[in-house]
């Protein structure tokens, strides 16, 4: 009985992903598309743990459909509409031809994913043996963990150096006249009482289950990439609700913490070549609190960039349009 529900929970799930991303493609309102593209991220991350992953589903839920979703969602509503044509003008091609076209290649990328995974050898390959019979000498319990941070552990700084990247090329983009002013995406002019208390009681629980995920993400799936994604989350909560004002990009503080992660990572790998005889090896013993120092940091840092990005650039005109504070957050970050 229990299989049989399992498949059909299995089915149902399946066809509403395929079904959804498929209307995401062909609607032609963006802000609907948006929506359902936020709404797709949290199904994938089901979908994740029905196939038993749930370190990916939690990143899926956090970024995927959290965070991106997010951007895109703000985004939507900021693009200019469409001029309309001009007599003489050429024509336009037709909107449902471009939503076609993306739709096959979509499902082109598909079935050769599908492809791929459905022609691997029975076995599939899987190195999960070797990392089981390692992970005792990391000091963890989780195996998703012991391969970021000890056996992947390159692959891991190079990621968060290419999220500073990422911000810096984000900054980029800030208009020469709003360097030294706050941005003004999120805060709402007028935020309804609803979301700022939502905000209130959310920021205290959220930070909580923030550091509970960081914490366990030693034994069970969690960490510091779904920890601070969900900072930034609330973050970002937090400066639309107005109780917060968002911070600029000059601001030193920030700037500190946003490298601080990957410069730590950097130094403590510099530190296993003297006391571990190999670069990011760490030496016997201290194999675990030194990875607790570096995933506390990389968690401060990855959601300083990610609320950051967030936040979004600074106008021209910020000091016009940007709301104020609400009474009592004056000097809040």
């Amino acid at each position: 009985m229990s299989v049989g529900i399992g498949l059909l929970t299995d089915v149902l799930l399946s066809g509403t992903v395929l079904m959804l991303g498929l209307w995401v493609i062909l609607t032609a309102d963006r802000l609907r598309a948006a929506i359902g593209f936020l709404i797709y991220g949290l199904l994938v991350a089901l979908v994740w743990v029905r196939l038993g992953a749930p370190d990916v589903a939690l990143t899926e839920a956090a970024i995927g459909g959290g965070m991106i979703g997010l951007l895109v969602l703000g985004a939507s509503t900021r693009l200019p509409p469409e001029p309309p044509r001009s007599p003489g003008a050429p024509a336009r091609p037709r909107r449902w031809i471009l939503h076609v076209i993306a739709a096959a290649l979509s499902a082109t990328v598909a079935l050769g994913l599908a492809l791929v995974v459905l022609g691997l050898p029975e076995p599939a390959p899987s190195l999960a043996a070797a990392v089981a019979a390692e992970l005792p000498a990391t000091a963890l319990e989780n195996p998703v963990t012991g391969v970021l941070m000890a056996f992947r552990a390159v692959d891991t700084l190079f990621e968060t150096v290419v999220l500073v990247l990422a911000l810096i090329a984000f900054w980029s983009l800030i208009p020469d006249a709003g360097w030294s002013r706050r941005p003004d995406w999120l805060p709402l002019p007028h935020p309804p009482p609803a979301l700022v208390l939502l905000a209130r009681i959310l920021l205290p629980i959220g930070v909580l289950v923030a550091l509970h995920l960081f914490w366990i993400g030693a034994s069970l799936p969690g960490g510091k990439f779904q920890a601070g994604a969900l900072l930034a989350a609330l973050w970002a909560l937090v400066m639309v609700a107005g109780l917060a004002r968002p911070i600029a990009a000059t601001e030193r503080l920030v700037r500190v913490l946003a490298v601080l992660g990957p410069l730590v990572f950097f130094v403590i790998g510099l530190g296993g070549l003297w006391l571990a005889g190999d670069f990011l090896a760490y030496p016997e013993g201290l194999e675990k609190p030194l990875i607790i120092i570096i995933e506390v940091v990389l968690m401060l840092s990855v959601a300083v960039m990610l609320g950051l990005i967030l936040a979004g650039l600074p106008s021209a005109d910020t000091a016009v349009r940007a709301p104020k504070a609400r009474p009592g957050t004056e000097g809040q970050p």
